[in-house]
């Protein structure tokens, strides 16, 4: 695996999600801590678009140009019917509590997510995944969709931010239940990112 490219995420569950994917593409991955690249405030506003596609963009372009390093990075969310799309590209940020981060985050954005929906007998919603890649030959985007509907309460320990309350119509259980194979094949993130590599360039050796 001769060529590597740039994860462009400091989400850990991302990063576990993404890594064999790409491995079995046969090309390497380097994280932003591997690359040298530690938090900066300029990241805040990376996320500021309307679209997955324009925050998965920016976020790729960014750190292309910080590292020099072809770069891939994502958007996702979740949109939810009876709350007319929402939260979408403010899943992460939904509660509004920046003083929060990782699980503690998650904990406050599923507890809004069941407080809206408490009332609601309609219960659908998606994930969507805009994943870019940006490289010194130009810029690539594809996006991924998964359906299913949001428990009235979470099942699961695995998985990362809404992933215990969406019950998947693929797999019959939430993502929260779902070992890490069997949410790839079905996830938005997955789907989005095999449609990104199958664009790639081929690995400069040919094995993985």
């Amino acid at each position: 695996m001769n060529r590597a490219v740039l994860l462009a995420t400091r989400n850990l569950g991302k990063l576990r999600e993404l890594r064999p994917l790409f491995a079995r593409a046969g090309i390497g991955v380097r994280d932003l801590m591997d690359a040298g690249l530690p938090e900066s405030s300029d990241e805040d506003a990376l996320e500021s678009y309307s679209t997955f596609e324009e925050n998965a963009i920016a976020k790729a372009r960014y750190f292309f140009h910080l590292s020099g390093i072809e770069a891939v990075a994502d958007d996702s969310g979740l949109e939810v019917a009876a709350l007319r799309g929402e939260p979408g590209v403010r899943s992460k940020r939904w509660s509004g509590r920046a003083d929060l981060s990782g699980m503690a985050l998650d904990h406050a954005n599923n507890a809004k997510l069941l407080a809206q929906l408490s009332f609601s007998d309609d219960r659908r919603a998606r994930f969507v995944c805009a994943a870019a890649w940006v490289d010194g030959s130009g810029e690539r985007v594809a996006r991924g969709e998964t359906h299913g509907r949001i428990l009235t309460q979470p099942r699961g320990t695995l998985g990362f931010g809404y992933d215990p309350l969406f019950e998947s119509d693929d797999l019959g259980m939430t993502f929260g239940e779902a070992d890490g194979p069997a949410k790839e094949v079905v996830s938005h993130r997955g789907r989005a990112f095999r449609a990104l590599l199958a664009g790639s360039p081929l690995p400069e050796s040919g094995n993985g």
